[in-house]
């Protein structure tokens, strides 16, 4: 959904002006492979690029690389780069760059330059390489003497750490240069200071929390949402060792009212589901049955056995997980489980959120599973029965226990065209522009 930005004069869209984002995420680091988690991927796709991309309707298309073929069973792969690209600092692109990119993040492929194509072997057959090589942890770069230099529309001008970073446009991009003369982000904004600050238009894109969907939408601000992508879940630190053990699991799952945490704690506006993958890109989440479909709860301590008490970790300065955990906490109780609220070095379950990492179902279980610590899921086939299985038999692990899918969401400011959000929560900022100030 997205509210609808009042169309003026100023419909052709115009080159020059500053774009100003704020987020409530820190990045650490500006690789590819910090930026890969959360929102900071956002910024990861302004500033670099892959061999390949996934378009919004989950299709493999050229980025980096023009073409590419499979070798000896889809145990090695060859692609072609584009021609007449260059990093930030001036550099052309060549097969050594992407092989020291590649090389630096996957130590287990054999990746070796052969001219103007790139050879990446794998231990096994892997028909989904070339779907992971888009993902943004897998972009390109070159290792600056300040910070990394990529290819992308916008280069680093300015790294604060921790406080703001500051992009300027790509003159010489191969796709054509940005609209924008730059993009200023601000780092470690609470969503309230950042909706105050699109009010007093010193912000023209704002992140808005899941929870806060609604009330947005009510005071009728310019908005772009995702559907929803991001799982919220209980993610245990080991398989269960006994069935006893199982046995407490399961009456935890059974126990949790998933329902009232999406219609109370998010206002409706997510989905609480027993899957992994959302229902609107599997198209099978509804098969996983809700524990409020699946009968009377369980007793987790049946007859004399002392109540089981399970530790739980989340992260304090997310209220949303607070909220959730507490929740936690009172439907555990219902079934005769103990949780103790404590730290992630001492508890014995984690709640964790983990953003959808592609539009293409396949990819992104198996990115979860390797978000979740979970063994890689291995397909039959390529069919929605085979995935279907891959993600069952994660479930059956008793490692994860789904609670809830969150949508993402940006407030624009009224000068701002040409932005937007996919499906999967990605930003859209290449193609945005300013309206002119009026002198």
């Amino acid at each position: 959904m997205a509210c609808a930005a009042p169309v003026g004069a100023a419909t052709r869209p115009h080159y020059g002006g500053t774009l100003r984002v704020g987020m409530r995420e820190i990045p650490i680091a500006l690789e590819p492979a910090s930026l890969a988690t959360s929102s900071s991927s956002n910024l990861s796709r302004l500033i670099f690029e892959s061999l390949v991309l996934i378009d919004a309707q989950g299709r493999l298309q050229p980025q980096l690389a023009t073409s590419w073929q499979a070798e000896g069973g889809k145990q090695r792969w060859r692609f072609v780069l584009r021609r007449g690209v260059f990093f930030h600092d001036g550099t052309p692109l060549d097969a050594a760059s992407v092989v020291a990119a590649l090389r630096s993040g996957h130590p287990e492929w054999r990746v070796q330059s052969e001219g103007t194509t790139v050879l990446i072997e794998t231990e096994a057959p892997d028909a989904e390489l070339p779907r992971e090589l888009a993902l943004p942890r897998n972009a390109v770069y070159r290792v600056g003497d300040e910070h990394p230099t990529g290819t992308g529309p916008f280069a680093i001008a300015e790294w604060v750490r921790g406080k703001r970073l500051r992009l300027t446009a790509n003159s010489r991009y191969w796709f054509g240069r940005p609209f924008l003369d730059g993009i200023e982000i601000q780092f470690g904004l609470s969503d309230k200071d950042q909706m105050i600050a699109i009010d007093l238009a010193r912000l023209d894109i704002a992140e808005i929390a899941s929870e806060n969907i609604r009330r947005a939408t009510r005071e009728n601000r310019i908005i772009h949402d995702s559907q929803p992508e991001e799982l919220m879940a209980l993610v245990f630190s080991k398989a269960p060792h006994s069935d006893e053990e199982a046995h407490v699991r399961n009456a935890l799952r059974l126990a949790l009212d998933t329902r009232a945490m999406n219609e109370v704690l998010l206002q409706g506006e997510g989905d609480s589901s027993s899957a992994l993958l959302p229902n609107w890109l599997s198209g099978y989440a509804f098969l996983f049955r809700a524990p409020q479909d699946e009968g009377p709860r369980a007793l987790a301590a049946p007859g004399k056995n002392p109540a089981p008490t399970l530790g739980l970790a989340y992260d304090s300065s997310d209220s949303l997980a607070r909220l959730v955990a507490e929740r936690i906490l009172l439907n555990a109780r219902d079934v005769g489980i103990v949780v103790e609220l404590g730290n992630a070095n001492s508890s014995d379950l984690t709640l964790r959120r983990i953003p959808l990492a592609s539009p293409d179902p396949k990819l992104a279980l198996i990115e979860l599973a390797r978000a979740l610590a979970l063994p890689r899921p291995q397909f039959a086939d390529d069919s929605l029965g085979a995935l279907y299985a891959s993600e069952k038999a994660l479930l059956e692990s008793l490692r994860v226990i789904p609670l809830l899918h969150l949508r993402s969401a940006m407030a624009v400011g009224r000068s701002v065209r040409g932005e937007g959000m996919l499906v999967d929560g990605s930003w859209q900022l290449v193609d945005a522009w300013l309206i002119p100030e009026k002198p």
